[in-house]
């Protein structure tokens, strides 16, 4: 591993995966735990802990470390961590599982087993207080509150193996990277600074911009879309990686581009889940994470540059990885091309104002959006994909 990159969150990759023997001796002595169901959420989380992209975590949070996150972003040991990352049972079902027993992991949607746990704790929780603290709200509109509200009353704590990635190495082929194997690249390629761009959404024109001013300070960057859950009215991932290719293959350098994806499910926990992005895009190799408006967010729930200057409230020893910090951006029909905030001199009613939300309510509509808005090759993808729904 190049030493010219930035290290691992802790200092060192922890992938959990199991391969070989171990795994087929894991798998079998595994099929006769007692199972536990997983969320599709915590079976995000657990493939993240199994690819090491959530090093240093090495299984699912006690009490010190749930408490000290949810009320500090810290971990016990005093590493910067913004967002619990925990399994819950029923009471129940806790009852039935002894301190030190192992149980397997069930994924409840596709009933595939994903790993083993050794439970080392089991402890009760403040789900509202939760909420309040990573969230900034109780509102249970939220989704990713909603997600907390929906857990059960227990939450399970120990050391996890794990033995399958899901369906996302078949799903996504070569574009599915580990973080192994995205700091393999950068080295091969000798690059020493990689700006992360995080995206949930198709690249509209203003993500163009970003990604691109991160290009002009920056050896390359990676295009890392989340293809974990999302909110039920946000674009498919089948659909956004067209988008993605197409993009890349007409606008962009082939040589100065990495597109991965990672399975994570989106929290849109904004300014908390911004460190979160950042951490393990730095598991990943990546020396920047691109920081636009409204970042993770949703709704109104956060200011729009809270994703900004949360990472100044932090130390700055707890990160390598540092926020490329970019203002509102937009096409200025005076400035004739993109701008932002910092740049274009130009009244608001010169610009268009560019967001993902607007994009998808234009396009449910049947409204083909400007050419300023989006690259015309997108926008016929994304109109295809609009028309089809309405008629399926």
């Amino acid at each position: 591993m190049s030493k010219e990159l930035v290290p691992p969150h802790g200092g060192k990759l922890k992938p959990l995966i199991l391969k070989g023997d171990r795994l087929t001796e894991s798998l079998e002595k595994a099929r006769s735990y007692p199972s536990i169901g997983l969320t599709s959420r915590e079976t995000s989380d657990l493939i993240m802990m199994g690819i090491g992209a959530f090093s240093p975590l090495e299984g699912f949070m006690g009490r010190s470390d749930y408490q000290n996150v949810v009320n500090n972003m810290h971990l016990d040991d005093g590493t910067l961590w913004p967002i619990p990352i925990t399994l819950s049972v029923s009471k129940e079902q806790a009852d039935t599982l002894p301190l030190g027993s192992q149980a397997a992991l069930i994924d409840e949607e596709s009933s595939e087993l994903m790993g083993s746990i050794i439970i080392e704790e089991k402890y009760d929780y403040d789900k509202k207080h939760e909420a309040e603290m990573v969230f900034r709200t109780q509102d249970e509109n939220h989704p990713g509150v909603a997600k907390v509200y929906g857990q059960k009353d227990v939450l399970l704590a120990g050391p996890v193996k794990v033995f399958s990635e899901g369906p996302y190495p078949e799903l996504y082929g070569h574009h599915y990277g580990r973080p192994e194997e995205t700091r393999s690249i950068f080295s091969e390629r000798g690059w020493k600074t990689i700006a992360a761009f995080q995206t949930r959404n198709p690249i509209h024109r203003s993500h163009e911009y970003c990604t691109k001013i991160a290009l002009e300070v920056s050896d390359g960057i990676l295009i890392h879309p989340l293809v974990g859950k999302l909110k039920g009215d946000d674009i498919p991932a089948d659909i956004r990686m067209k988008c993605y290719e197409v993009l890349l293959d007409n606008y962009y350098p082939k040589d100065r581009v990495v597109l991965k994806v990672y399975p994570m499910e989106m929290r849109y926990g904004g300014p908390r889940e911004a460190i979160l992005h950042a951490i393990f895009r730095q598991n990943y190799g990546c020396s920047h994470l691109i920081i636009g408006r409204d970042h993770a967010g949703v709704g109104n729930y956060y200011g729009p540059f809270d994703a900004q200057k949360i990472f100044d409230e932090i130390g700055e020893d707890e990160l390598y990885i540092q926020p490329l910090k970019i203002d509102w951006t937009f096409w200025c029909f005076k400035c004739d091309g993109m701008a932002s905030m910092k740049t274009c001199p130009h009244d608001k009613t010169d610009r268009v104002l560019i967001s993902g939300t607007k994009l998808r309510e234009m396009l449910a509509n049947g409204e083909m959006p400007p050419k300023e808005f989006s690259r015309p090759e997108v926008l016929r993808i994304l109109m295809d994909y609009y028309k089809n729904l309405k008629t399926d």
